[in-house]
Protein backbone atom coordinates (compact mmCIF):
# COMPACT_ATOMS: atom_id res chain seq x y z
CA UNK A 1 0.00 0.00 0.00
CA UNK A 2 2.38 2.74 1.06
CA UNK A 3 5.72 2.55 -0.88
CA UNK A 4 8.29 4.78 -0.96
CA UNK A 5 7.31 7.20 -3.84
CA UNK A 6 3.96 7.90 -1.89
CA UNK A 7 5.96 8.34 1.75
CA UNK A 8 8.16 10.95 -0.13
CA UNK A 9 4.72 12.50 -1.87
CA UNK A 10 2.71 13.06 1.59
CA UNK A 11 5.91 14.29 3.38
CA UNK A 12 7.21 16.64 -0.07
CA UNK A 13 3.24 17.59 0.41
CA UNK A 14 3.39 18.94 3.80
CA UNK A 15 6.76 20.16 3.89
CA UNK A 16 5.91 22.40 0.27
CA UNK A 17 2.28 23.44 2.97
CA UNK A 18 4.65 24.34 5.83
CA UNK A 19 6.57 26.79 3.33
CA UNK A 20 3.92 28.25 1.76
CA UNK A 21 2.04 29.20 5.25
CA UNK A 22 5.73 30.37 6.39
CA UNK A 23 5.87 32.28 3.03
CA UNK A 24 3.02 33.91 3.37
CA UNK A 25 3.11 35.01 7.13
CA UNK A 26 6.40 36.65 6.57
CA UNK A 27 5.13 38.57 3.13
CA UNK A 28 2.18 39.63 5.43
CA UNK A 29 4.23 40.72 8.61
CA UNK A 30 6.32 42.73 6.17
CA UNK A 31 3.35 44.66 4.12
CA UNK A 32 1.61 45.40 7.53
CA UNK A 33 4.73 46.24 9.78
CA UNK A 34 7.17 49.17 8.79
CA UNK A 35 10.56 49.08 9.42
CA UNK A 36 12.04 45.66 8.55
CA UNK A 37 11.28 42.31 10.31
CA UNK A 38 10.60 42.08 13.93
CA UNK A 39 10.20 45.64 14.64
CA UNK A 40 6.94 46.04 15.91
CA UNK A 41 6.61 49.68 17.21
CA UNK A 42 5.60 51.05 14.07
CA UNK A 43 2.50 49.73 11.35
CA UNK A 44 2.93 50.77 8.13
CA UNK A 45 -0.85 51.34 7.58
CA UNK A 46 -2.60 53.07 10.60
CA UNK A 47 -6.23 53.07 9.46
CA UNK A 48 -7.92 56.18 12.01
CA UNK A 49 -11.00 55.41 13.83
CA UNK A 50 -13.72 57.32 15.94
CA UNK A 51 -12.76 57.22 19.47
CA UNK A 52 -14.74 54.70 20.91
CA UNK A 53 -15.60 57.18 23.93
CA UNK A 54 -17.12 59.51 21.82
CA UNK A 55 -14.30 61.88 20.97
CA UNK A 56 -14.38 65.61 21.22
CA UNK A 57 -16.97 66.55 18.67
CA UNK A 58 -20.47 66.38 19.09
CA UNK A 59 -22.11 63.37 16.90
CA UNK A 60 -24.67 64.89 14.15
CA UNK A 61 -28.18 62.72 14.48
CA UNK A 62 -30.63 63.57 11.81
CA UNK A 63 -34.11 65.22 12.83
CA UNK A 64 -35.73 63.63 15.73
CA UNK A 65 -39.17 61.37 15.09
CA UNK A 66 -41.25 63.80 16.07
CA UNK A 67 -39.97 65.70 13.59
CA UNK A 68 -40.43 63.34 10.79
CA UNK A 69 -43.91 62.14 12.05
CA UNK A 70 -45.11 65.34 11.45
CA UNK A 71 -44.27 65.30 7.97
CA UNK A 72 -45.11 61.82 7.21
CA UNK A 73 -47.50 60.12 4.91
CA UNK A 74 -50.18 58.14 5.32
CA UNK A 75 -50.21 56.97 1.40
CA UNK A 76 -46.27 55.80 1.04
CA UNK A 77 -46.90 53.91 4.61
CA UNK A 78 -49.49 52.08 2.78
CA UNK A 79 -47.42 50.68 0.51
CA UNK A 80 -45.04 49.37 3.04
CA UNK A 81 -47.97 47.75 5.09
CA UNK A 82 -47.69 44.84 2.45
CA UNK A 83 -44.63 43.56 4.83
CA UNK A 84 -46.51 43.52 7.49
CA UNK A 85 -49.57 41.86 5.62
CA UNK A 86 -47.74 38.81 6.20
CA UNK A 87 -48.56 38.13 9.81
CA UNK A 88 -50.96 40.81 10.45
CA UNK A 89 -54.42 42.00 9.20
CA UNK A 90 -56.38 45.17 10.05
CA UNK A 91 -59.84 43.57 10.30
CA UNK A 92 -60.88 43.96 14.17
CA UNK A 93 -60.33 40.70 15.55
CA UNK A 94 -59.07 38.58 12.62
CA UNK A 95 -55.17 38.25 14.36
CA UNK A 96 -52.61 35.81 12.16
CA UNK A 97 -49.00 35.02 13.23
CA UNK A 98 -49.27 38.79 15.09
CA UNK A 99 -52.31 40.64 16.12
CA UNK A 100 -54.58 42.89 14.10
CA UNK A 101 -53.02 45.95 14.03
CA UNK A 102 -56.52 48.41 12.90
CA UNK A 103 -56.81 51.04 15.55
CA UNK A 104 -53.28 50.37 17.13
CA UNK A 105 -52.13 53.95 17.40
CA UNK A 106 -53.05 54.50 21.30
CA UNK A 107 -54.73 51.26 22.03
CA UNK A 108 -53.37 49.59 25.11
CA UNK A 109 -50.52 47.35 24.32
CA UNK A 110 -51.85 43.68 24.82
CA UNK A 111 -55.32 44.51 23.61
CA UNK A 112 -55.69 43.07 20.87
CA UNK A 113 -58.70 40.74 21.65
CA UNK A 114 -57.80 36.94 21.04
CA UNK A 115 -54.21 37.27 20.82
CA UNK A 116 -52.07 35.49 23.48
CA UNK A 117 -49.05 38.15 23.78
CA UNK A 118 -45.64 36.63 24.70
CA UNK A 119 -45.89 39.36 28.03
CA UNK A 120 -42.40 40.94 27.25
CA UNK A 121 -44.57 44.08 25.39
CA UNK A 122 -46.55 45.14 29.00
CA UNK A 123 -43.12 45.42 30.77
CA UNK A 124 -42.16 48.16 28.40
CA UNK A 125 -45.00 50.48 27.73
CA UNK A 126 -48.93 50.95 28.37
CA UNK A 127 -50.26 52.43 25.01
CA UNK A 128 -49.23 52.01 21.62
CA UNK A 129 -48.13 55.82 21.18
CA UNK A 130 -46.13 56.93 17.84
CA UNK A 131 -43.17 57.24 19.90
CA UNK A 132 -43.91 53.46 21.33
CA UNK A 133 -44.67 52.26 17.85
CA UNK A 134 -41.68 53.69 16.26
CA UNK A 135 -38.83 52.23 18.91
CA UNK A 136 -41.02 48.87 18.35
CA UNK A 137 -40.50 49.12 14.51
CA UNK A 138 -37.40 49.94 14.33
CA UNK A 139 -35.54 47.30 16.70
CA UNK A 140 -38.74 44.57 18.34
CA UNK A 141 -36.18 42.46 19.97
CA UNK A 142 -34.00 45.34 21.41
CA UNK A 143 -37.22 47.83 21.89
CA UNK A 144 -39.00 44.73 24.04
CA UNK A 145 -36.45 41.51 24.72
CA UNK A 146 -38.17 38.66 24.88
CA UNK A 147 -40.72 39.52 22.15
CA UNK A 148 -41.84 36.72 20.12
CA UNK A 149 -42.10 38.98 16.76
CA UNK A 150 -39.10 37.68 14.55
CA UNK A 151 -39.60 41.02 12.49
CA UNK A 152 -35.74 42.17 12.10
CA UNK A 153 -36.47 45.74 12.36
CA UNK A 154 -37.59 48.80 9.92
CA UNK A 155 -34.11 50.69 9.26
CA UNK A 156 -35.23 54.48 8.06
CA UNK A 157 -37.14 56.54 10.26
CA UNK A 158 -39.51 58.33 7.32
CA UNK A 159 -40.76 54.44 6.53
CA UNK A 160 -41.60 54.18 10.07
CA UNK A 161 -43.07 57.06 10.28
CA UNK A 162 -45.04 56.40 7.19
CA UNK A 163 -46.31 53.15 8.23
CA UNK A 164 -47.92 54.42 11.74
CA UNK A 165 -49.37 57.36 10.02
CA UNK A 166 -51.07 54.91 7.64
CA UNK A 167 -51.96 52.81 10.54
CA UNK A 168 -53.34 56.54 12.49
CA UNK A 169 -55.16 56.91 9.52
CA UNK A 170 -57.16 53.65 9.65
CA UNK A 171 -58.38 54.53 12.80
CA UNK A 172 -60.27 52.21 15.02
Amino acid sequence: MFDTMTLTKVVGGLCSTLLVYMLGAWFADSVIHAGGHGHYDELAYVIAVDDAAGGDEPVEEGPSFEEVFATASASEGEGLWRACQACHSLEAGVNGTGPYLLGIVGRDIGAADGFGYSGALNEVAEVWTPENLNGFLENPRGWAPGTSMSYNGMRRIADRANLIAYLESLGG
